[in-house]
């Protein structure tokens, strides 16, 4: 599949990486725009849902946002922008929901080798226009940080609390989101549309 490329470092500069090159026209610039609109969107109403149920009930309800509420603002976005929005991580609480594609996968592997050479995980994003059977798309994506309050559930599990692995046993059976630090890449926010 012959793409075209580009990424944002640091959050400041696009370079092209593809050989046969195009410019970054204001279409780009748009669905680019629209796209960090959109993941901030989805990351800033998962955070408010999450934290208000950890500050009304605790973290063991917050789990319970994760699995139904999340889906549903997803879900919400997504019929709002006309855009495919969805979370994915390579090893994802719900596989049906959470697994990347072979893109995805391409691109969460590069922010983990992105991440190892120095980057800033919160600056961590990438955008590309690519060939599909389905026809041409834009697919971006935008790296979720771990932070200090998800290793409440995402943690190492000998830190995690009895409650908190009892209720992940029972919402996530074959759990494998865990294990994370602060700092490191959970997952990432995937925007597709097509063009």
């Amino acid at each position: 599949m012959k793409t075209k490329q580009l990424r944002v470092a640091a959050g400041l500069a696009i370079f092209l990486v593809a050989s046969s090159g195009w410019a970054v026209d204001d279409e780009l610039r748009g669905l680019v725009d629209e796209s960090r609109r959109v993941s901030s969107q989805l990351l800033g109403q998962v955070r408010g849902e999450l934290v208000k149920e950890l500050e009304r009930t605790g973290p063991i309800r917050a789990i319970v946002v994760c699995k139904y509420s999340v889906p549903e603002i997803t879900s919400n976005i997504s019929r709002q922008t006309g855009m495919r929005v969805t979370r994915v991580a390579l090893r994802p609480w719900n596989r049906a929901l959470g697994d990347p594609d072979p893109w995805e996968q391409k691109v969460l592997l590069d922010f983990g080798k992105r991440l190892a050479n120095g980057e800033r995980v919160e600056a961590l994003e990438f955008f590309e226009k690519v060939d599909e059977p389905a026809g041409r798309a834009f697919r971006y994506m935008k790296a979720i940080p771990m932070t200090q309050p998800c290793l409440i559930c995402h943690g190492p599990v000998k830190t995690l609390s009895e409650g908190i692995r009892a209720q992940l046993a029972d919402e996530y059976p074959n759990q494998k989101a865990v294990e994370y630090e602060v700092g490191q890449v959970r997952g990432g926010v995937s925007v597709k549309k097509g063009l």
